[in-house]
């Protein structure tokens, strides 16, 4: 095809997509279907949109596609402190040992794309609790999963987002201060934190819900305390082992369920299932951690527990709903996201069969 040729279609695609694709995922049209040899060319670039141009012979079939996106995800949370408070961190004596910039939570985020050809000034930490994506810094690219967190330098151009076609649920943040990079120190490759008997991950993300509910204020108070809680937060991921060794002390020879192997196992299937209360774990999972069959393990609950292991799991989902429904200000929408169910409406419906009201009336009746 000639240049001129080309120009032209160049321009009627970016007309098309202005006038028809912008708020749609995926539009496909082609013109006849005839044999013709296909030549894929990139042709155009409009903001957040990728164009995609088969030129065949006498027939065309464009193909554009809304596939990078940096935030505007259902459920997100996120805080972004400004100038102004920022420098405030930097200037009292105790919160300038570490001090958070930005925070955010992004459930279930596809197409997540961001780059920073022009470095900033912080370490950004990305903790990832679920689905899969990549990163790149230094000229080399990594791949992140579910259980996965790494820490990216200040001043480097870097790149992340999620996997081709998946989505990654995770919690981020951007820090600073005269401690940082003691935290910091050889986490730029992928860290695993993976669920053991002593694993404190839902511990751990109490800790950031804290912290990113603490910086919604502004006051000098409530900068010290999220510092101090910046500090628990990346201590547990640092200093891993002494994180989970503090715990266990303390558990063992007090468990509800000690006593039997039976027990034991039921004990270990329920860990596993608070530790990933906000995912969309299946019951197959539960049953590779535990090494037990489907029949062998609903034996054992309904002996020592009362319910099958999906019916102890979803009451978990209801009672953990009714803590963020009773100690914070998120909305029903965001929470279904924290119990691990997309569909909010599927969600309501489950918390009205458990609790008997909706999850608006339950929050109104406390």
């Amino acid at each position: 095809m000639a240049e001129t040729m080309q120009m032209k279609y160049r321009k009627a695609l970016l007309l098309f997509c202005i006038l028809v694709i912008r708020s749609s995922d995926l539009v496909l049209q082609r013109y006849d279907e005839l044999r013709f040899e296909e030549i894929e060319k990139k042709v155009g670039k409009m903001d957040n949109l990728t164009i995609h141009c088969f030129f065949i012979t006498k027939n065309i079939c464009i193909f554009a596609s809304m596939k990078k996106q940096k935030d505007g995800f259902q459920g997100e949370r996120k805080v972004v402190l400004p100038p102004m408070i920022v420098e405030m961190e930097r200037n009292d004596s105790l919160v300038s040992s570490l001090y958070v910039t930005d925070i955010g939570y992004f459930p279930r985020a596809a197409h997540h794309f961001c780059e920073r050809k022009t470095p900033i000034g912080q370490y950004v930490l990305i903790y990832c609790v679920e689905g899969s994506g990549w990163y790149r810094v230094g000229g080399k690219e990594y791949q992140v999963t579910k259980g996965q967190f790494f820490i990216l330098p200040p001043y480097q151009p870097h790149a992340y987002g999620t996997s081709e076609d998946q989505s990654w649920t995770i919690y981020w943040l951007h820090f600073s201060g005269a401690h940082a990079a003691i935290y910091a120190e050889g986490m730029q490759m992928p860290q695993n934190i993976k669920v053991a008997m002593n694993s404190r991950i839902m511990y751990r993300i109490s800790i950031f819900e804290e912290l990113l509910t603490t910086l919604q204020s502004g006051s000098l108070e409530d900068l010290r305390y999220a510092s101090s809680l910046l500090h628990h937060f990346l201590a547990s991921m640092r200093y891993l082992s002494q994180f989970r060794r503090a715990q266990q002390s303390s558990a063992e020879g007090g468990s509800a369920f000690a006593g039997s192997e039976g027990k034991a196992v039921c004990e270990a299937a329920i860990h596993f299932m608070e530790e990933n209360i906000e995912n969309r774990i299946t019951l197959q999972q539960v049953l590779r951690y535990t090494g037990y069959s489907q029949s062998h393990l609903s034996i054992l609950f309904k002996k020592h527990v009362g319910q099958s292991p999906l019916a102890y799991f979803n009451r978990l989902k209801m009672e953990h709903a009714c803590k963020l429904l009773r100690e914070t200000n998120l909305k029903v929408n965001q929470i279904c996201h924290k119990v691990g169910i997309e569909d909010q409406y599927y969600f309501s419906r489950l918390f009205s069969k458990t609790m008997g009201m909706s999850p608006i009336k339950w929050r109104n009746s406390q």
